[in-house]
């Protein structure tokens, strides 16, 4: 996990820094995180050489910048008025407000570049993240019961292109969204019990609720607490006003979920030549 957040910057961003810095260093203390300073003549400190990938560094400069990404550390670009309109090396993420960044930022970015899984949620007995490559395996031995595709699509013949989608999936849908569907696991033992999370169709404008649970773990509630918590989750932190859900013909058992959660039939869809229900709901 993240340990530092090093500021490595020119002459004259470090000045505005310097005068400022603790303001950062009381933001992520509590995380137990540290926020160092320091220019780019002094080079990195040590104890960020001893601890390269747990550190997120922030730096300004370009040959810096190309240096850092060439050595594989994890860096953010900071923007600023002193280098607008410079050539930059391409790094996934930019900021411009340093000081407006709350901790959670710092850390998610620091994730996403290390390939780790942001947690989502967590519910009384549930927790929700974002799926990894090694839970493909697992959503095989989901996927394997035959009422599981009854009414929704299998995962790829072979493994090996389930795993290169969910890499593609991790870098451009979370990546790009910030949501997407999401890995459920039993909170108190860390058990894979099945996905659910919020998608975009392609050709609508609203986010989709999609839920699937194991066999073994239907009926006991895990479907309507997790579905529950995402559209809170949907309100609170995406800010989005209308969910959507598309449930195919016959399937019966999550026309009643929907119903549960609050979502409204609007009308009947026909998708790649199958019927569909298409749910709504304010939230």
């Amino acid at each position: 996990m993240i340990k530092y957040i090093l500021f490595l910057l020119s002459d004259y961003y470090y000045g505005i820094m310097a005068e400022r810095i603790g303001e950062i260093q009381a933001k992520v203390a509590p995380y137990q995180v540290e926020a160092l300073l320091a220019k780019n003549s002094e080079g990195i400190p040590p104890v960020c050489v001893a601890h390269m990938k747990g550190t997120l560094v922030i730096a300004d400069e370009p040959e810096i910048i190309h240096s850092l990404l060439g050595e594989g550390r994890y860096v953010v670009v900071l923007y600023h008025e002193k280098n607008k309109g410079v050539d930059i090396p391409k790094a996934r993420y930019g900021v411009e407000d340093v000081f407006q960044l709350a901790y959670r930022s710092y850390e998610e970015t620091y994730q996403r570049l290390a390939g780790l899984p942001w947690d989502i949620l967590e519910t009384d007995r549930l927790k929700v993240r974002e799926s990894t490559v090694e839970d493909v395996d697992e959503f095989y031995r989901i996927y394997e019961h035959p009422s599981i595709t009854l009414y929704m699509e299998n995962l790829y013949p072979k493994r090996e292109e389930e795993q290169a989608y969910m890499r593609a999936y991790i870098d451009q849908i979370y990546g790009f969204y910030g949501y997407g569907l999401w890995t459920v696991l039993l909170k108190d033992t860390g058990e894979v019990i099945g996905r659910a999370g919020l998608s975009v169709r392609e050709g609508y404008d609203t986010p989709e609720l999609g839920f699937v649970i194991d066999v073994l773990h239907q009926r006991q509630g895990y479907g309507y607490e997790v579905a529950a918590a995402i559209l809170r989750y949907a309100r609170e932190q995406l800010e989005f006003h209308k969910v959507q859900a598309m449930v195919k013909e016959g399937n019966l058992v999550s026309q009643r979920l929907l119903a549960k959660l609050g979502f409204v039939f609007e009308r009947d869809v026909e998708e790649s030549g199958r019927g569909y229900k298409l749910f709504v709901r304010k939230i």
